[in-house]
């Protein structure tokens, strides 16, 4: 015989302290890894866990030798805590617009590998976030652009920073910079010693690089035709294809840098091979009154190009 339903008691503020628990395990994927990001031990991860499955009367997951694995029922439960989640941070930010008082979170979601940006706008403007409100608690994610707008959108993100793409007609967005990438070679690549000059003897030629293998970033639209052979989710894994000294690959000029400077890369042709991508930050047209991401937006304004 199946189980008779039951009904949970109201919603606690232990029960909000077990589903943060959860969320971060989730995210991690699994126990060991949350340690860290929850900066307690994997069998105090475990009680809680234990504890909410009670308080829930399911079973979230499956863990042992095999791994961490959702079970159905917890996948539901996860969907169903971020939700929850979400509005509870928004009714904190509504009060806290009443009150003046600049309290909560600020959920950012920003692209991979901008920290190296020389205009660090972003990071002026958390730093300054800081100092009007040290009780704000910042909670960064490093995920796809995608996702960063799809977190925007369904608010467990307040705010992000994505490149400009097409418009989604949910988001507002506010310019922030321009970066500049270079095709660039690694050290032990067949075009890494030759000259760069156009018109030289042996110089390196269009189509010596169209010839080369490439790695593309799958995430993003490149304005060059390349003998793609390979495919990275991110700027790291495009560069670890680019040091094997087995590809050409475009990579941000400042994030580049640091290998360009060991003698590890070099840039190919770069008054042909260089692009632009803009930079904006999002957040969601009509979202509920928010303090916390008004002055930050107000802080971020404020930093103009001077940063």
């Amino acid at each position: 015989m199946s189980k008779p339903a039951r009904s949970m008691a109201p919603i606690s503020d232990a029960d909000i302290r077990l589903l943060r628990v959860f969320r971060t395990v989730v995210e991690c994927g699994g126990f060991s890894a949350a340690e860290v990001e929850l900066n307690i031990s994997r069998a105090a991860i475990s009680q809680h866990m234990a504890d909410l499955e009670r308080r829930l009367g399911l079973t979230l997951c499956w863990r042992g030798r095999a791994g961490f694995r959702l079970t159905e029922e917890g996948r539901l439960a996860y969907e169903a805590s971020l939700r929850l989640l979400a509005s509870t941070e928004s009714f904190r930010s509504e009060i806290n617009t009443v009150h003046r008082r600049l309290r909560g979170e600020l959920n950012i979601g920003i692209t991979d590998n901008l920290v190296t940006m020389p205009q660090m706008r972003v990071t002026h403007a958390l730093r300054g976030l800081k100092q009007l409100a040290p009780e704000v608690r910042v909670n960064i994610r490093m995920i796809p652009p995608n996702e960063i707008e799809r977190g925007v959108l369904d608010g467990q993100l307040h705010v992000g920073v994505v490149p400009v793409r097409r418009g989604l007609p949910g988001l507002a967005g506010l310019p922030l910079y321009s970066e500049e990438s270079l095709l660039y070679c690694g050290d032990g690549h067949p075009l890494f010693d030759r000259p760069g000059g156009e018109g030289m003897a042996g110089a390196v030629t269009r189509e010596d690089v169209e010839a080369a293998d490439a790695v593309a970033p799958t995430q993003a639209q490149l304005p060059h035709e390349l003998n793609n052979t390979a495919t990275a989710t991110d700027r790291e894994g495009v560069a670890f294809l680019i040091l094997t000294g087995c590809y050409v690959g475009f990579l941000p000029i400042h994030y580049a840098r640091q290998w360009v400077e060991r003698g590890m890369m070099r840039a190919l042709l770069p008054g042909t091979y260089r692009h632009a991508l803009e930079f904006q930050v999002v957040t969601k047209k009509g979202a509920q009154p928010n303090l916390v991401l008004d002055r930050f937006l107000e802080v971020l304004r404020g930093s103009g190009e001077s940063v």
